[in-house]
């Protein structure tokens, strides 16, 4: 397991199906060298949002500048996943694996990664978060090529000229 000199300026979300995952997985972060800073933008247990309205927060703040990754948790990790993505410049993914919290970084840069409480266990979620941590993005990697040309498309194309998302 490569260290990396940087820490990583994260946020952390939820709706009311995921926040104990992610309250959880905000202390493990928080406890981690890897980690300089944890904002949490998630409902707590006091407030109730709506998984859009955390994505969409924890996205803008990425997209801002103002954090590196988030780590964001429903019951699925799919809405979260969707909603995070709609961020211009954002990609999000959900991963339940080794293999995909590697390649979600590695191959696909991906700024969030999102976790279904409903769906992994506690124990697996904390060891795909730690491991989440240690990956970086090589910008002059094969894979940076493929990054950019989504990149360009995503720019190249308004959020009024997309299609329909009704079902066909």
């Amino acid at each position: 397991m490569r260290v990396h000199r940087k820490k990583l300026r994260l946020v952390v979300g939820s709706d009311a199906a995921g926040r104990e995952y992610k309250n959880t997985l905000a202390a493990d972060l928080r406890a981690s060298p890897l980690v300089a800073t944890v904002i949490d933008v998630g409902s707590d247990d006091r407030t109730r949002r709506p998984y859009p309205e955390v994505a969409f927060a924890a996205g803008q703040l990425i997209a801002a500048g103002q954090a590196d990754r988030a780590l964001l948790v429903c019951h699925t990790g799919l809405g979260m996943a969707i909603a995070a993505s709609k961020v211009r410049g954002i990609r999000a993914v959900t991963a339940h694996d080794p293999l995909s919290v590697r390649a979600s970084v590695l191959s696909n840069n991906a700024q969030v990664l999102a976790f279904g409480q409903g769906v992994i266990g506690l124990d697996l979620a904390r060891s795909l978060a730690a491991a989440w941590l240690t990956h970086r993005f090589e910008p002059a990697s094969s894979a940076a090529v493929k990054i950019e040309a989504i990149r360009a498309f995503e720019h190249q194309h308004s959020p009024a000229a997309a299609t329909s998302d009704q079902p066909r």
